[in-house]
């Protein structure tokens, strides 16, 4: 909502009006936009805003709030792994990868459509086939053996050192 209305001053205004079911809505709407109006500046083309927030905050009063809506995965959570592709819990899409899908088409991200499910933090977005030619395909061109070659010749190096 794009004006906080201290509720302080919203309880103070509203013991003084002594809500009952005749109550004229708009006078109350019109002393506390008159108030805020005292103690802020707003300006003139927000005005309308603020007098429609008012008018529905006083209108829910009292009501139940709305229940959220369930989420109802698109497929079950326990089928959304599979060795081949993973499933999106949102659209029901079958990818090898949903890191870009979630990204783009739902506007989430890994953690936040986690959050949203209520899966583990380990919950599987890749396939587990994918991941595992990536990590061949990645140790055959040698990604990641620069650091154990250079730990490799440190020791040796150290050992040479030691040795004398």
């Amino acid at each position: 909502m794009p004006y906080q209305l201290e509720q302080q001053h919203l309880g103070e205004i509203m013991d003084t009006a002594q809500l009952t079911p005749n109550a004229e809505l708009k006078d109350l709407v019109a002393e506390i936009v008159s108030s805020y109006l005292a103690n802020n500046h707003v300006a003139p083309a927000d005005l309308g805003n603020l007098i429609t927030t008012v008018h529905d905050l006083l209108k829910s009063l009292g009501k139940a709030p709305e229940p959220a809506p369930s989420l109802i995965p698109a497929v079950p959570i326990s089928h959304s792994v599979r060795q081949d592709y993973v499933v999106c819990l949102e659209c029901g899409k079958r990818a090898k990868t949903l890191r870009r899908h979630i990204s783009a088409m739902h506007d989430l991200t890994r953690d936040a459509y986690r959050i949203k499910w209520g899966l583990k933090s380990d919950h599987a977005l890749t396939a587990p086939i994918y991941a595992d030619q990536r990590s061949v395909f990645a140790k055959r061109i040698g990604l990641g053996q620069r650091r154990k070659m250079e730990s490799t010749a440190l020791s040796a190096i150290d050992n040479s050192s030691a040795a004398q």
